[in-house]
């Protein structure tokens, strides 16, 4: 009686931990990633990257999931790329003009007007991730492109000359715009409203879409045409958070990464004319500059661009500049 019981008691003790051991196993399989967003929650360029973390958390049981903390309020928008470095965060959809003091390879991105999946194949992204791992950073995915950026101002712009004005600055084109003599400042976003409301600066660089989330309509009067170089928003990962991650978990993040670059054509095909009527509804006149002064206008911005890459990256800029810059 008793062996039997011994012998019941020891096969009940080894199903106990193989099912704990299996338990253990299924649930190491699965990592939680803490993520936030360097746009407010709910605004233009956040949402993508909201339903991106829906669509990883409903597919993704048992592989990843994703703590997301929000955006700014969480951790300010310029002090991202250092929380992602630190392991702070482990992934933040934010944009390589608000980590550029880190990676300001990562401009380049904005400058080329080649598509993600031309900068795959032809090394480009490659070339750029190194960079990035360099600074403990891995650029993932992208949120937006094909959407130019724009002045915007209260003072009415005629001609390639932005001497006299004041102008809110994001790195990207810091260069661009002292070339054309403004008086630049850099202002997170969500300052920006008071800024102009205050008179601190004349207008801003901003993409075409989204002014309308943060009501900057209402302190604007001009656009200024041509755009110039193009948005770029992107998931960037802490590179120790993507190393970690097992095989079938990066495959799973690759994957849902395609996806969210899938929205991004869709997205600008559908959002820049209604944003151009809306803008005129809201009483912003565009003002377009005459050819001459256009081809100034663009080739002072390539220029700078460009030029700026080389110059703050003697290791990877050239290289980066013979693989991205428009041809």
């Amino acid at each position: 009686m008793n062996a039997r019981l011994s012998r019941r008691s020891l096969c009940t003790a080894v199903a106990l931990t193989l099912g704990l051991a299996a338990s253990v196993s299924a649930s190491a399989q699965e990592v939680t990633l803490k993520a936030v967003n360097a746009f407010q929650e709910g605004t233009y360029f956040a949402k993508n990257f909201e339903r991106f973390i829906k669509k990883v958390n409903d597919e993704g049981k048992g592989v990843v999931q994703i703590n997301y903390i929000g955006g700014p309020k969480a951790i300010p928008t310029f002090d991202q790329g250092a929380a992602l470095r630190n392991g702070v965060v482990d992934l933040s959809n934010t944009s390589a003009s608000f980590t550029a003091s880190l990676v300001p390879e990562g401009l380049a991105l904005n400058y080329t007007h080649m598509t993600m999946a031309e900068l795959r194949k032809n090394g480009g992204l490659e070339q750029l991730n190194k960079a990035y791992l360099d600074k403990g950073l891995y650029y993932f995915a992208r949120t937006g492109e094909n959407i130019p950026y724009h002045i915007y101002s209260n003072k009415k712009i005629d001609k390639a000359d932005l001497n006299g004005l004041k102008l809110r600055i994001a790195p990207i084109y810091r260069d661009f715009f002292q070339k054309l003599g403004a008086t630049v400042t850099t202002i997170p976003p969500g300052d920006v409203y008071t800024a102009l409301e205050r008179g601190v600066v004349d207008g801003y660089g901003w993409p075409l879409l989204g002014i309308f989330d943060m009501g900057w309509q209402e302190k604007t009067k001009y656009r200024l045409d041509p755009g110039f170089y193009t948005i770029e928003l992107g998931v960037v990962f802490s590179a120790n958070a993507w190393k970690k991650l097992t095989p079938a978990q990066r495959a799973f993040m690759e994957k849902q990464g395609a996806w969210l670059e899938s929205l991004n054509a869709e997205d600008a095909a559908r959002d820049v004319p209604a944003e151009l009527k809306k803008q005129e509804a809201a009483g912003i006149q565009a003002v377009k500059l005459d050819p001459a002064q256009a081809a100034v206008f663009l080739k002072t911005a390539s220029d700078a661009a460009w030029d700026g890459i080389v110059r703050t990256s003697p290791t990877y800029g050239q290289t980066l500049r013979n693989l991205m810059a428009p041809k």
